[in-house]
């Protein structure tokens, strides 16, 4: 057996420990990492300051791997084979893999010590804390880190300077063009660029605390909180002090199979100097981790190099760059009023692509990245704009399509035609093409669609439509009946598919009761009978809490009633009492006693809002900023009954503690002190996922009019029983494309959507009450058809028991 060690905790030794772990190594693998946590997603970082939890963003540890946390490796002894960490303790090797990755580079100049880094979730908790009370930053440093920096420290409040010491921004991704127009678009947000310019100085007062940043040439910034993002130095000093090779330039040099100069010895990631370069781009070091574990296990693969094409979002602005920046020919567009730059360089007989750069719109990158050293597949003119004839291009099986996990289209064909692959989640789960930075999903939906995979858009066998278009189709049409929409736009005579989707999308657009008229045949068992049905054939009751607030009286009555029905009862995870063990005939005298007390039906039952839970918020709790109990009960009695493809929750926090749990909802609201911050896309389930910041500090009639949109939307296009988070990730454009619609309203639908949630408020009815006072309703809540009456005194209705009795757990 086996004894492999890894120095350092990044994605790359992830990576590596992840590919080894796979590939079924049977020895020991033991990490060593300086954080105080597990390797996490560095390319998302920066939305760790905008409200992703650190528990987003960090990889799970493969089975069996030991992790030895918060803790320094100092000496590497060669000959005995064993590290040393600070503690003393020693840990034998029989392999060591060196993924110390590197440290950033802070220029030598008065008060630098003053400043901060951008590199790790400690520097960013460090930002965050000198951000409170600050009022200017300035972020040393124009590349891509630096402008991720400078939109983190706008996040939080603070007027930003950027600070380039080369003629314009992103230098090493885009040319003088690409950078005056990128520079256009960043002013235009209220940042300050400072291109060409240098540091001088760090300038604090007596107390230590910094006030400002001087430039070479005099000039005063006015800033408490300095970040320096200027490039990073591999972290070789462990390999320096050993004996091992490095480069003249930093880097522990390694050969094709990651090698180092010592054979037992391995280095990936932005710590090896590999083919005489330092790569920083998390798609080679990725390819690193995977090529010395093929290596360890007895694989012959090898390093040649990578691709360092980008395409990114900047502080609302796309910018990509792809093969060279250089070239004996160039094509070039540029729009200044639009904020558009694009260039493509190809070779000198005009026939090879040899590179391109994208501002303002990266649209060509997906489909023109896989073509570079290759021949231009249509006229370079063409190729520049998406939506043109480059769409429909035919990439050859070598061409790779996702530069972070090195996937070629022909992996993704392999999986699609060998695998059945039918949609862009089962290409991600088999090749991991499109499972980091994402960019490459447009091209993963035409491989697909080129692939002639025949995704069905049908509800059923009696609709060709889509439930996006079926409820179009009702909306324009006005149609208010199912027979009338299957028999003009549908076939047969519907199905439990069907007539439940349709009957959610009449009640979305009508609101009308579930129960009237022919809409009661369209119903499900639980919609049917206003309750969930359970096991053993009785229902439950839920009355509506709006916010989890109660009254001393109710709480009385709800006992009432779950004592003289027999009932037994249970407090939710969504703040509400749940009543079970009711018969179909003792549902209306339930509610009766329970809409006398003022309550009315929760829809437990529906796929409609269930609750918008909330902790106490300011009125009681020391830390609370705003009143959440207050917005959690009107959110509740604005949106309840409103009936969507799938069940909606909801969650309101007075205050960052969180304690509502508010990002696990469909849409959740967290209190800051200058107003709310709006999450979206949460769900529990079989697949559970943490909201996404949709905006941030609204006010409450801002918040209120962005939720109507965004729930609005969502009924408007997702699929049946899609519920939000599946929803975003299947529209084109993902979360940036809902917030242009319902923020931005690029589509022009705004108002709509605030027309239909109006008239949703204003014509609500409560479906227990309505049903309590129609005796044609009634009808429908007997135990026996043929006995409508009071039940057969010989019925003996057993009941099943009182409470749950207690697990019995044994040590």
């Amino acid at each position: 057996m086996r004894n492999v060690v890894v120095v350092g905790f990044g994605p790359a030794a992830h990576r590596f420990v992840e590919t080894l772990t796979e590939r079924g190594f049977g020895g020991r693998i033991t990490v060593i990492g300086e954080e105080p946590r597990p390797a996490y997603d560095r390319v998302a970082l920066t939305s760790y300051l905008t409200g992703k939890s650190l528990e987003d963003l960090t990889y799970a540890v493969p089975d069996g791997v030991v992790t030895r946390l918060n803790t320094r490796v100092t000496v590497i002894d060669r000959e005995a084979r064993v590290v040393t960490t600070a503690d003393g303790a020693a840990e034998p090797y029989d392999v060591l893999v060196l993924a110390t990755g590197s440290a950033p580079f802070v220029p030598p100049v008065p008060g630098a010590g003053h400043a901060f880094v951008y590199r790790t979730i400690d520097d960013l908790d460090a930002i965050r804390d000198a951000a409170r009370g600050a009022t200017e930053g300035v972020v040393v440093g124009g590349g891509l880190l630096g402008l991720e920096a400078a939109d983190a420290l706008r996040g939080l409040g603070l007027r930003t300077h950027i600070v380039e010491m080369s003629p314009w921004l992103m230098p090493r991704q885009v040319d003088e063009g690409g950078g005056s127009v990128l520079k256009g678009h960043i002013e235009g947000l209220g940042l300050s660029v400072h291109a060409g310019a240098g540091v001088k100085e760090i300038v604090t007062d007596s107390g230590g605390r910094v006030t400002g940043l001087l430039k070479p040439d005099g000039t005063l910034l006015d800033a408490q909180v300095v970040v320096f993002s200027a490039g990073v130095r591999p972290r070789d000093e462990l390999a320096r002090a050993c004996g091992l090779e490095v480069g003249e330039r930093g880097g522990v040099v390694v050969d094709e199979g990651m090698r180092t100069s010592d054979p037992a010895v391995y280095a990936i990631g932005e710590c090896a100097l590999a083919g005489g370069m330092v790569y920083g781009l998390v798609g080679p070091c990725f390819t690193m981790a995977e090529v010395a574990a093929d290596r360890i296990m007895g694989g012959g693969s090898g390093f040649e190099g990578a691709d360092l094409s980008t395409k990114l979002k900047l502080l609302g602005v796309e910018v990509a760059q792809f093969g060279a920046m250089d070239g004996a020919l160039d094509v070039t567009y540029m729009d200044p009023v639009g904020g558009v730059y694009k260039k493509l360089f190809i070779s000198d007989d005009a026939r090879t692509l040899l590179g391109g750069i994208c501002v303002g719109d990266a649209g060509p990158y997906t489909t023109l990245r896989p073509f570079v050293g290759k021949p231009l597949p249509a006229a370079p003119s063409d190729l520049l704009f998406s939506g043109s004839g480059a769409a429909n291009l035919d990439l050859p099986d070598e061409a790779q399509v996702c530069s972070c996990n090195n996937v070629t289209a022909g992996a993704v064909r392999t999986a699609i035609a060998d695998k059945g692959v039918t949609d862009v989640p089962g290409v991600k789960a088999c090749t991991r093409a499109g499972t980091t930075c994402g960019s490459c999903v447009p091209m993963l939906k035409q491989l697909l669609e080129k692939s002639g995979v025949e995704i069905s858009k049908a509800l059923c066998e009696h609709f060709t439509y889509s439930r996006a278009e079926l409820f179009d189709i009702i909306r324009v049409r006005g149609i208010t009946t199912f027979s009338e929409l299957i028999a003009g736009h549908g076939t047969g005579r519907g199905c439990d598919i069907c007539k439940p989707t349709v009957a959610s999308i009449l009640a979305s657009l009508h609101n009308g009761h579930v129960l009237e008229g022919e809409r009661a045949a369209l119903q499900d068992t639980n919609d049917a009978f206003l309750a969930n049905i359970q096991k053993n054939g009785t229902y439950s009751v839920v009355p509506r809490i709006p916010g989890g607030e109660i009254t001393p009286d109710k709480l009385i009555v709800i006992g009432e009633v779950a004592r003289d029905f027999g009932l037994y009862t249970k407090i939710t995870g969504g703040q509400r009492i749940d009543l079970f063990g009711a018969r179909v005939e003792q549902l209306p005298q339930i509610w009766r006693r329970l809409v006398d007390a003022g309550f009315e039906s929760g829809h437990a039952y529906g796929k409609a809002l269930r609750t918008v839970k909330s902790c106490v918020g300011s009125t009681w709790c020391r830390y609370g900023v705003q009143d959440s109990v207050g917005l959690a009960i009107a959110l509740e009695l604005r949106y309840r009954g409103l009936r969507a493809p799938h069940k909606l929750k909801s969650a309101v926090s007075g205050c960052a503690r969180e304690c509502a749990e508010a990002r696990s909802k469909d849409f959740g609201v967290i209190a800051t002190e200058q107003g709310w911050n709006l999450y979206v896309g949460g769900n529990g389930g079989f697949k559970p996922r943490h909201a996404d910041l949709f905006a941030s500090d609204l006010s409450t009639d801002e918040l209120i009019r962005t939720i109507d949109r965004f729930v609005m939307y969502y009924i408007r296009t997702a699929d049946r029983l899609q519920r939000t988070a599946a929803w975003i990730e299947s529209i084109e454009g993902g979360l940036d494309h809902v917030r242009d619609v319902i923020v931005h309203d690029s589509l022009g639908l705004c108002a709509e959507l605030d027309a239909q949630m109006a008239h949703h408020v204003a014509t609500y009815e409560d479906e227990w009450r309505a049903t309590i006072e129609d005796p044609e309703k009634l009808s429908r809540f007997v135990s026996f058809v043929n006995a409508p009456g009071v039940p057969d005194p010989s019925i003996v209705f057993e009941r099943e028991r009182d409470q749950i009795k207690p697990m019995v757990v044994t040590s």
